[in-house]
């Protein structure tokens, strides 16, 4: 992509002295300091690797010039087009984080005190931070016992008049059944959001994940599958209206197409499903741009590694009747595989997950952060939420994370780890069930 002369200098239209200079304070050895953080090391070899990258650098400082602009620029909009191809869709937009999309979408809804908002049972606080802090009502869908995503029926079943947005998530890249849920959403005009955090390049019946919803937020977070320099988000809409507006939602809804007199800019607000909204600021960079269209180009290759990793365990864990083994999708719909969703039948285990966990523990396969029910976290009480209560109407939650269900990691992991890490489940289960 041509750059352009904002790529360089921040001007003010026809004017040819610019009014601020942009990337001026970084020099070669910020640069360095860079490099280093990066590409970390220790011993005699790596520092005087090191050294001949600092000499190279330096010698680079004498004909180089600043940076350029550093937000915002053409590089995030070559990475919004890399995302487009291929997510197949017309408006990514690049965002701070993934959770900035959810506000975005919310915001278009105009949520508010007593709206409600159908959540699933297990996810990441994320999903739920907006609707808590303007006084909406969480409502929690129970799970679907072998997919643990939100079970489409349990959703029928909570919908009130008051719904305004349901918000299905993708846990680990396991795409949710959409079909019913939009099917419920049209019969009733409510706005889906999909917490797409784990499942950039999923596939649902042939539709790539970003297709399906109203809106779709993508994390880029340093964990997942595709990152941008370690944080980030794409957003996407399927609502007409909102699509030509998506950008300056991400930055205040300044129009730099309009002016006012004395300014170079108008602000606008941002049409909403009830009503106009103010945008706040969700803005990246355009090194996280570069680092973004590095990891999509090579998206597919990541993809399957994954897979692989999760065909593996599968292959390890058939003859084991206590493990159930982790669905794989077929032609139509296609997981992101961000992590192994591991379930266990308790009575042919010899005991439930969270002994199997503890035996993982002791065998060094790392303790993952294991997304729990939100309701148990103790900000639910805070707000006013008894958790006795909607863990009575989520009672295949309750069974399935206390018992059954944990995470195992499926990224870049040598031949090795994963042959240990099989080794380690299958050896644990073996001892439960010897009543070790």
């Amino acid at each position: 992509m041509a750059k352009k002369a904002s790529d360089f200098r921040y001007n003010t239209g026809e004017t040819k002295v610019p009014w601020a200079a942009v990337g001026e304070n970084y020099n070669a050895e910020d640069l360095m300091k860079v490099v280093e953080f990066l590409m970390q090391g220790e011993g005699e070899e790596y520092e005087a690797a090191l050294a001949a990258v600092r000499e190279k650098v330096l010698a680079l400082d004498k004909l180089s010039v600043p940076p350029g602009k550093l937000s915002l620029g053409s590089k995030v909009e070559q990475a919004e087009a890399d995302c487009d191809a291929y997510l197949e869709t017309t408006d990514a937009t690049f965002i701070t984080n993934c959770t900035a999309g959810f506000e975005i979408a919310y915001k278009y809804v105009n949520l508010g005190p007593g709206d409600e908002v159908i959540v699933p049972a297990i996810t990441f606080i994320a999903t739920i931070a907006y609707p808590l802090s303007v006084g909406a009502k969480l409502v929690f869908a129970d799970l679907d016992p072998r997919t643990l995503n939100m079970d489409p029926a349990d959703v029928a079943r909570k919908i009130t008049s008051k719904t305004k947005i349901i918000v299905p998530v993708h846990l680990g890249g396991y795409p949710v059944d959409m079909d019913p849920i939009m099917d419920l959403a049209a019969k009733h005009d409510i706005t889906v959001l999909e917490d797409a955090a784990h499942a950039f390049g999923a596939v649902y019946k042939g539709r790539k994940i970003g297709n399906i919803a109203h809106f779709t937020s993508f994390s880029l977070h340093e964990v997942k599958n595709c990152t941008s320099f370690g944080e980030g988000g794409i957003l996407i809409t399927t609502i007409p209206e909102m699509k030509p507006y998506m950008k300056r939602a991400r930055f205040f809804g300044a129009d730099f197409t309009r002016k006012i007199p004395n300014w170079l800019y108008d602000v606008v607000a941002i049409p909403g499903k009830y009503g106009p909204f103010a945008a706040g600021n969700c803005s990246t960079t355009e090194i996280q741009a570069l680092g973004l269209s590095q990891q999509v180009a090579r998206y597919d290759k990541i993809l399957a590694e994954r897979r692989g990793a999760a065909e593996y365990l599968n292959r390890r864990f058939a003859a084991c009747d206590a493990i159930l083994p982790q669905p794989l999708g077929d032609e139509g719909t296609k997981p992101s595989f961000h992590l192994y969703l591991l379930q266990i039948d308790p009575a042919k285990a010899g005991g439930n997950m969270q002994t199997l966990r503890a035996k993982l523990l002791e065998k060094g396969v790392t303790e993952i952060p294991h997304f729990g029910p939100l309701y148990h976290f103790d900000i639910m009480k805070t707000f006013g939420y008894t958790q006795e209560e909607i863990a009575a109407s989520c009672p295949v939650c309750e069974e399935v994370f206390f018992n059954r269900f944990t995470h195992l990691p499926l990224y870049g992991l040598s031949e090795e780890q994963l042959t240990y890490m099989a080794d380690a489940v299958l050896s644990s289960i073996a001892e439960m069930q010897r009543g070790e």
